[in-house]
């Protein structure tokens, strides 16, 4: 049991850390949105935009398209189309997204010095993170303020992780860094706490496997959730395409540089899905852990219940997806409910509810 005071010298480090990643997060969010003004449209974009220009032909085959997508229970979306010159031997799918995605030198450009600032900020908010851990001995996650810090940073090192395994992922940067900065900005502002030792009943090596785990899998169904939520507007106006509309100029210049809604839905399930069974395995953790602190291995206590119900959520959404059916809207609405029930287990619960979970320290 480690009681020691906390090193005030690395907590000062670690708080300045913290303030310059959102400075660099800052620079990579004006960078992010540079790469989107300024750079090409996407590959699909520019094939969208062609297949409203073509005329009657081309809306009859997605009409048809749409038809055979609402007939096998799916929302309907146009599939990725063939890009002109590209090899029909790739089987991989057609690059999506702004900058780079779209071959565009300039925007290719403004994305790689986005991706740059990222990683920077990510090395400097983990910095940071480290120093706190430092600063008291123990896993920078003891409270609410030190859980914030940490799920941003995992967050965005699972975005760099995809990135390195070459998945088309370049488009999430823009609302990841955005809620980086929102997640900080709550963090430093309304959640700061002194780095300080454990409350007693957080002293127990399950303090880094179930929370660790639980910051894991928030930080990969957040990645899920941005996913549903972007979908939603890409398949409006797939579908709307695919009426024979024309959206406005705005829309048109942002949903053309997202991929097709038919990948963003399969993207949020593949995440989902990879992710559920370690989320399972964390409220198990922690009821062992319970069992271990307080005798009893569930209680009913609000953090408890509200996991369970986060778990029933995406269970639900995955169940529906492999029995029923169930792509498109339908299955992107019940994500992002689930997602939500994790934000509210998260901050809903620690600061409307009391019980044994309570050590947000605000």
């Amino acid at each position: 049991m480690n009681l020691a005071a906390a090193n005030e010298n690395l907590a000062h480090i670690s708080n300045v850390l913290i303030y310059s990643s959102m400075a660099v997060y800052t620079l990579a969010f004006l960078a992010h949105i540079t790469e989107w003004i300024f750079g090409s449209r996407s590959k699909v974009g520019r094939t969208a935009a062609a297949l409203v220009a073509d005329g009657g032909a081309v809306a009859g085959r997605e009409t048809a398209g749409a038809g055979q997508a609402q007939a096998s229970g799916g929302t309907a979306v146009l599939d990725r189309p063939k890009v002109i010159g590209r090899s029909t031997t790739d089987a991989r799918d057609v690059e999506d997204g702004p900058g780079a995605h779209g071959g565009d030198e300039q925007g290719d450009l403004y994305g790689r010095i986005a991706v740059s600032l990222t990683v920077l900020a990510f090395l400097t908010e983990a910095g940071g993170v480290l120093s706190r851990a430092l600063s008291v001995q123990r896993a920078p996650w003891g409270n609410m303020y030190e859980f914030s810090i940490t799920f941003s940073t995992v967050a965005v090192g699972v975005y760099l992780a995809l990135l390195l395994a070459k998945k088309d992922v370049r488009w999430i940067g823009l609302p990841l860094v955005t809620t980086v900065l929102l997640d900080l900005g709550i963090a430093v502002t309304w959640l700061y706490t002194d780095s300080a030792p454990l409350v007693p009943a957080l002293h127990s090596y399950w303090l880094w496997i179930h929370v660790s785990t639980a910051i894991f899998c928030g930080a990969v169904l957040y990645l899920g959730a941005v996913s549903n939520l972007v979908f939603l507007f890409r398949d409006s106006y797939e579908s709307k395409l695919a009426g024979g509309g024309r959206p406005g100029r705005f829309a048109t210049s942002v949903m053309e540089r997202l991929p097709a809604a038919v990948s963003l839905d399969r993207f949020a399930y593949r995440v989902n899905a990879a992710v559920f069974p370690l989320w399972t395995f964390a409220i198990v953790a922690g009821a062992i852990w319970a069992g271990d602190a307080w005798g009893r291995y569930w209680g009913w206590d609000p953090k408890e219940v509200w996991s369970f119900i986060t778990w029933v959520a995406y269970a639900c959404y995955l169940h529906a997806r492999a029995t029923a059916g169930w792509k498109g809207r339908k299955a992107a609405y019940l994500a992002l409910i689930a997602f939500s029930c994790y934000l509210f287990n998260y901050y809903g619960v620690n600061f409307l509810f009391g019980g044994k979970h309570s050590y947000s320290g605000v």
